[in-house]
């Protein structure tokens, strides 16, 4: 018997990386998408990637994308992973337009297409408006913290280094009951007026080499307390990403790379 397969693309943006798969190409026989995106994403029996994207047709988009993370959770939206998506857009003719509306659990984004290199893509997106909950929080002692959303939920920790266990201290607030959706962490060291260095831990991924979300968040929170101006340059392990204000909105600018395409056995 020939075993039924899932149809892939895999693409990082700033090596946050992702699966993606048209839902239309999905077998009948699939099965529940929490244990396929466990399966498809694990990094030793899988795939492997932070998260799995299923797109689909969407009515006034170019696609509408359900995000599920390598530990079976969903959540709303990724910065980097909606990026990937346009780039697969782009890479497939689905979208000629220098603008790719994408439809997400945190409503509908636009992205604006900068550049392309054959598989590299760079693209403008619009994030939203950031919603600042609590901008003196106190669930880490010691530490200057913001709570806030950018389409999903933020907790920004700033630090004056990185010198500490803060992998561990992310898990920890990931899932600390204040936050009973669960929350990303970053932790945020001011650089100057318009730099930030930051690193992340996501939720239902673990630490990752970078996030547009948590970048977003990061900015935001920092420009809410005063640290920084726009436009801010947010240095990650993976290299920079930018974001600008305009009005209320935050758009963040950063790369999506298409790297390879498969298929999954089941």
């Amino acid at each position: 018997m020939i075993p039924a397969t899932i149809p892939f693309v895999k693409a990082h943006g700033a090596r946050n990386d992702f699966l993606l798969t048209w839902r239309s190409e999905l077998p009948a026989n699939a099965g529940n998408p929490v244990d396929l995106s466990q399966a498809i994403c694990n990094r030793y029996t899988g795939v492997g990637a932070d998260g799995w994207i299923i797109l689909d047709d969407a009515a006034g988009a170019d696609a509408a994308i359900e995000l599920w993370n390598s530990d079976g959770s969903r959540s709303e939206i990724s910065g980097n992973g909606t990026r990937c998506a346009a780039a697969l857009l782009v890479k497939q003719g689905r979208a000629s337009s220098p603008e790719i509306r994408i439809a997400t659990g945190a409503g509908p984004k636009t992205l604006r297409l900068l550049d392309r290199k054959d598989n590299a893509f760079s693209f403008e997106m619009n994030m939203g408006q950031a919603k600042v909950e609590e901008l003196q929080c106190r669930l880490v002692p010691g530490r200057e913290a913001v709570i806030l959303n950018v389409g999903n939920p933020q907790i920004a920790i700033f630090t004056g280094d990185f010198d500490f266990d803060w992998r561990t201290l992310g898990a920890q607030l990931e899932r600390h009951p204040h936050f009973p959706n669960r929350t990303n962490v970053s932790f945020v060291r001011v650089v100057d007026d318009h730099t930030l260095d930051v690193r992340f831990f996501e939720r239902g991924a673990g630490e990752t080499m970078s996030s547009g979300t948590g970048s977003t968040g990061a900015a935001a929170a920092a420009m809410a307390r005063g640290h920084v101006t726009s436009p801010v340059r947010i240095l990650t392990p993976a290299g920079p990403l930018d974001i600008r204000q305009v009005g209320e909105e935050l758009l963040l600018a950063g790369p999506a790379e298409i790297t390879v395409g498969g298929e999954f056995y089941l």
